[in-house]
C-alpha cells in the first residue's frame, strides 16, 4: 500500500506495447490502400468521373460489413476472452489482404471488402482492453492516445507501402518488370509487406497479450506459455519474486476479497453472471457519447476517403467558362499514387508528432471534455475550405496551403478519437458491459464510415460533372456541424464501476485474481527457494494492499 500511494498507479507498458504491436497491422494495412485505391479501380474498367462513387462505395461495404458484426465480436469477446477474438480477426484480415491485392475485377474487390469488415471487430475489442488494463482515470489519456498513436505510425508507414510499392512491375521495371506475377497483380506487393507484419502482430499477441476478461485471467493460456518458454533463455533468473501489479485493475478489490476462498473457477464465475440488458448498456449519457462517435467517424473517415480521388483527379485551369466563384469551380491536383502516398505518409508523421507530445498535455490542461467539443468546431472548417486549395496556381503555395489544412485535421482528429473513446468508456455503467458497449460503438461507427464515403464518393462524381467540386466538402461540413451538437449535452462521468454483478460475484471474480496472483508469483520464483505457504502468504498480502489502494482512489 505504501509504494502505491507513494509512487502512484503506474501503466501497464508491457503489456500495452504488446497490444500496440497486436494493433499496428492493422492501420498500416488499411492505410496502404488511400494512394492506389482511384488506380485500382480505374484499372478495373471504371470511367474517370464514377472512380469516387466507387471509391466510397468499397469503403462504405467494408464499413457495412463490419457494423453488422461488431456487436457479435464484442458478444464473443465477453463470453471467450478478448485476446481469441482479436487473433481471430487479425488471422481473418491477413488472409483478406492477400486476396484484396489478387483482386481482377470490382466485384471480387467489394466481395474481400465486405468479408474483411465482417471478418475483424478489434476496433472496440482492443478499446475495451485498454479501458480493462487501465482504469485509473488520471491515466487514461496516456493510455487511451496509444492507439491512436499507433495508428499514427501505421499511418506513416501504410501509404508508403502502398504509394510506393503498387504497380511495382511499373515503377521498378529493373527488379520487378520481369516477374508476371505483378504484372498480373500490380497492387498485390504491398499487401504481401502488409501480411508479413500481420502475422508478426499476430504472433506477438498469441505469445505475449495477457487476457483482460475478468472470468477469463485465471485461465490456463498455452500461448503465453509457449511465449514464457522461448523467451526463458534470455532471461535473467532472479532469487526472489518482485513484487508487481497483480492484475490490469489494481482498485478493483472490495471487502469480501478473500473472506471465503482464494480459488474460483471460470465455471462457478459463469453460472452467476447475470444476462447485460439494453437499459444497462444504453443510458442517456452512453447513448449521447454514441451519436457523437458516429457522426465523428461519418466526416472524418469520408473525408480520408475521398481525399485520395481529389489528389488524383486532373488539375483544371480555373477560367470564366469553367469557373463562377465562390460555388462553381472544378478540378483536383492531378497527382499519383507514389505522390499521395508521399502527403499520406508527411500525414502520418505529423500526426504521431501531436499524439505523442500535444494530446496528453492538452487533455491534462484543459479537461477531455473541452477538447473534445473544440475539437468538433474544427472540423467543418477544415472541411470548407479544402476544395479551393485547388484554384491557387502556385505549385508550392497549393502544396503549403493543402499540407496545413491537413496538419490542421491531423490535430483535431488525433484529438478527436481518443477523448470521445475516453468519455464512451467513462460513462459505461460497470466494466462487464464494456465489451458489448464498444461492440455498439463499433457497430454505429461502422454504419457512419459506411454511410459517408458512399454519399461523400457519390457526391464528388456529381460534382465533378456538374462543376461544383465544393458539393462533397460542403456536405461533409454540413454533417460536421451537426457533429459538434452532441457533444454540448455530454457530461463527462467518473467511469465505469469495477463490479460484474451482485456481491457474490465481486468475491468470486476477485478470488479468481487471487489465484491469478498465486500463479504468476509461482512463475516469477520458479527456479527460487520458497514454501508453497510463502507464496500464498505473498499473494495474499498484495491482494490486501491492492484492496487498500482501493480505499485510498476511492477518498481522493
Amino acid at each position: 500500500m505504501t509504494n502505491r500511494t507513494k509512487n502512484g498507479p503506474k501503466l501497464p507498458a508491457q503489456q500495452l506495447a504488446i497490444l500496440a504491436v497486436a494493433r499496428f497491422a492493422e492501420p498500416l494495412a488499411l492505410t496502404s490502400v488511400f494512394p492506389y485505391l482511384p488506380e485500382m479501380i480505374a484499372s478495373f474498367g471504371v470511367e474517370k468521373n464514377e472512380v469516387a462513387r466507387w471509391a466510397g462505395f468499397t469503403g462504405a461495404i467494408f464499413s457495412i460489413s463490419q457494423s453488422l458484426t461488431a456487436v457479435a465480436w464484442g458478444r464473443a469477446s465477453d463470453r471467450f476472452g478478448r485476446k481469441p477474438v482479436i487473433l481471430t480477426g487479425l488471422a481473418s484480415t491477413m488472409t483478406c489482404f492477400l486476396l484484396w491485392g489478387m483482386s481482377t475485377s470490382l466485384p471480387m474487390a467489394i466481395t474481400v471488402r465486405a468479408i474483411m469488415g465482417g471478418g475483424n471487430g478489434n476496433v472496440g475489442i482492443i478499446r475495451t482492453m485498454v479501458a480493462e488494463m487501465v482504469p485509473e482515470k488520471e491515466l487514461q489519456p496516456k493510455a487511451f492516445s496509444l492507439m491512436p498513436l499507433v495508428w499514427s505510425i501505421g499511418s506513416v508507414f501504410g501509404p508508403a507501402f502502398g504509394g510506393f510499392f503498387a504497380r511495382p512491375a511499373e515503377q521498378y521495371p529493373n527488379v520487378f518488370g520481369q516477374i508476371e506475377y505483378f504484372k498480373r497483380y500490380p497492387f498485390a506487393l504491398p499487401n504481401l509487406m502488409a501480411c508479413c507484419v500481420f502475422f508478426i502482430s499476430f504472433m506477438t499477441g498469441l505469445l505475449f497479450l495477457k487476457e483482460t476478461l475478468q472470468s477469463k485471467r485465471h485461465r490456463r493460456d498455452w500461448g503465453l506459455l509457449l511465449g514464457e518458454k522461448l523467451t526463458r533463455p534470455f532471461k535473467r533468473s532472479k532469487p526472489h519474486a518482485r513484487r508487481r501489479r497483480l492484475s490490469f485493475v489494481d482498485d478493483e478489490a472490495s471487502a469480501p476479497l478473500l473472506a471465503e476462498s482464494t480459488l474460483s473457477t471460470s465455471e462457478q464465475i459463469a453460472s452467476k453472471t447475470q444476462p447485460i440488458s439494453f437499459n444497462e448498456i444504453f443510458t442517456p449519457q452512453t447513448s449521447i457519447n454514441l451519436v457523437a462517435y458516429t457522426f465523428l467517424a461519418l466526416h472524418s473517415v469520408a473525408y480520408d476517403q475521398v481525399l485520395p480521388v481529389f489528389l488524383n483527379y486532373p488539375r483544371v485551369v480555373p477560367d470564366e467558362t469553367n469557373t463562377h466563384l465562390p460555388f462553381q469551380f472544378t478540378g483536383g491536383f492531378g497527382l499519383s499514387s507514389d505522390k499521395i502516398g508521399t502527403i499520406f505518409t508527411v500525414y502520418g508523421i505529423a500526426c504521431g508528432i501531436v499524439q505523442f507530445f500535444l494530446f496528453p498535455t492538452l487533455c491534462a490542461r484543459f479537461g477531455v471534455l473541452n477538447c473534445y467539443r473544440t475539437a468538433t468546431l474544427i472540423f467543418p472548417i477544415i472541411y470548407f475550405l479544402t476544395p479551393y486549395t485547388a484554384l491557387i496556381q502556385d505549385t508550392t503555395a497549393r502544396y503549403a496551403v493543402f499540407l496545413a489544412i491537413m496538419l490542421v485535421k491531423g490535430v483535431v482528429v488525433i484529438i478527436g478519437f481518443p477523448c470521445t473513446t475516453i468519455l464512451l468508456t467513462n460513462s459505461a455503467s460497470s466494466l462487464r458491459i464494456l465489451g458489448t458497449l464498444n461492440g455498439f460503438a463499433t457497430t454505429f461507427s461502422g454504419l457512419g464510415r459506411a454511410i459517408g464515403p458512399a454519399a461523400v464518393g457519390a457526391v464528388f462524381s456529381w460534382g465533378v460533372r456538374e462543376g461544383y467540386a465544393i458539393a462533397p466538402w460542403w456536405l461533409l461540413g454540413t454533417v460536421a456541424l451537426l457533429g459538434a451538437i452532441p457533444p454540448l449535452f455530454i457530461v463527462e462521468a467518473d467511469g465505469p464501476t469495477r463490479s460484474l454483478g451482485a456481491g457474490d460475484e465481486d468475491a468470486d471474480e476477485n478470488g479468481g485474481e487471487a489465484e491469478e496472483g498465486l500463479l504468476l508469483l509461482d512463475q516469477d520464483v520458479d527456479d527460487a527457494a520458497g514454501s508453497e505457504e510463502e507464496l500464498r502468504s505473498r499473494a495474499k498480502n498484495n491482494a490486501y494492499g491492492t484492496m487498500s489502494g482501493a480505499v485510498c482512489g476511492a477518498s481522493r
